[in-house]
């Protein structure tokens, strides 16, 4: 794959209104505090917000060049009545999502895209969520999307799921270039390792989403959500271990938890989703403190992380 995925990313979910209303002012700004914060790396998708990430996510975007955008398949957006369920999302429209993992489905999602962010074309393409749609997914999305990186229409094609079974799936039978995996390769969750070892041997590349298991690692004291659920006392209690080790090396949490998943060799980028400048300036400066070896050291001589391979 030709296509250089810079390490560090905005996540495009926040800006589409997640659990919360984010004003069109807001949104512009946090790409703005991202574009000065050196960020080239840019993700979002028709199920932000219904089309609203994408919309701000281009207007921000516009006139700029030289970054990389992604965007996803697997969802089309229909006219009808207010939809019922956002989904988490906190958007008032007469659009709805209706899965459509076709060959016509996947054509008419990018070009709705196109039109949403502005665009003659996107760089990565990626297959959204097939998880109760995987054969569908293998033997017409993918195909699809193949054809539209020989047009030249993407530069590379791949996946973005919450799981790493199906991922791996699609490393084994497909030529995907690029699998992006949310949550299940962090500093708390390495139950994607399988998949990561794959993806290294086969020249796939991973960009590791979900870095802070919804808000599990966004803080220095482990609380919150994991995996937008109330977390167990047990991933609490391994969580602040963690935090302990982390802590005697001058180290935050979500300092290190930005860190780790770039420490494998076949994860390329991270993705963190940002609702305003400030959280983009905070996380750009946490991505840029390097952490001491002995921190990862430590944590895997307490059995606390899984070491690669």
């Amino acid at each position: 794959m030709s296509l250089a995925l810079p390490a560090f990313g905005f996540g495009g979910a926040p800006i589409g209104n997640l659990f919360s209303p984010v004003s069109d002012q807001e949104a512009f700004d946090a790409v703005e505090a991202a574009w000065q914060a050196g960020v080239r790396l840019f993700d979002t998708a028709p199920h932000y917000g219904l089309g609203l990430s994408e919309r701000r996510l281009g207007s921000a975007l516009a006139g700029r060049s030289g970054y990389v955008l992604s965007t996803k398949v697997g969802r089309v957006l229909e006219r009808g009545e207010p939809a019922p369920d956002t989904e988490g999302f906190a958007v008032t429209t007469d659009l709805h999502r209706k899965w459509d993992f076709s060959a016509s489905g996947v054509r008419r999602s990018l070009d709705d895209s196109l039109v949403r962010l502005g665009l003659p074309s996107v760089d990565l393409a990626l297959v959204h969520d097939p998880d109760d749609h995987a054969e569908q997914a293998l033997a017409e999305a993918y195909p699809a999307l193949a054809a539209l990186r020989e047009e030249g229409v993407v530069r590379a094609i791949g996946l973005g799921m919450n799981q790493w079974q199906l991922p791996l799936r699609f490393v084994r039978e497909t030529d995907i270039d690029v699998v992006m995996l949310a949550g299940r390769y962090t500093l708390l969750d390495q139950s994607g390792l399988p998949l990561l070892e794959e993806c290294a041997a086969r020249g796939v590349r991973v960009i590791a989403a979900g870095v802070f298991n919804s808000g599990m690692l966004a803080t220095d004291e482990p609380g919150g959500t994991f995996d937008y659920a109330p977390a167990s006392a047990s991933l609490v209690d391994r969580a602040r271990k963690i935090a302990a080790v982390c802590a005697r090396y001058g180290v935050s949490l979500p300092q290190a938890a930005i860190a780790f998943p770039l420490r494998h060799p076949a994860v390329s980028s991270i993705v963190l989703g940002s609702r305003n400048a400030g959280e983009v300036r905070r996380n750009a400066d946490l991505a840029a403190r390097p952490v001491p070896e002995e921190v990862w050291t430590e944590l895997t001589s307490e059995g606390l992380v899984r070491p690669p391979g």
